[in-house]
């Protein structure tokens, strides 16, 4: 399933896997649909594709379609820098739990899907 830019045609799917600070069993609990809403918005203003998402209890797994214009890393920049913003604007109080800030831990795991 190609897709275009104005002179591109492109296919970059990449699997990645992302983590709360400490691996927190989080994503369970009472803000699951909340991180998932978030989630889904910010990569839809960014043309990502969700091509499939499974939120488990203390991780992320989501299989997008970024396109060439963004790099991986800066996509992800993104999203969890924007993403932990949302989560403490709508629920203040997780923000004594984590920190200001703080809701994903550093890194991620991507890898390129055919």
């Amino acid at each position: 399933m190609d897709k275009s830019l104005a002179h591109t045609r492109w296919m970059c799917k990449y699997h990645i896997i992302f983590t709360p600070k400490f691996r927190r069993k989080i994503i369970y609990s009472k803000y699951r649909e909340s991180i998932r809403d978030i989630l889904k918005d910010l990569c839809k203003y960014k043309g990502v594709e969700i091509i499939e998402g499974h939120l488990m209890p203390d991780h992320i797994h989501i299989l997008v379609s970024i396109p060439p214009k963004l790099s991986v890393s800066s996509f992800m920049g993104y999203l969890k820098g924007k993403s932990a913003l949302m989560i403490f604007e709508r629920h203040a109080n997780l923000k004594y739990k984590f920190g200001n800030r703080h809701f994903w831990s550093e890194g991620y795991y991507v890898s390129v899907r055919p």
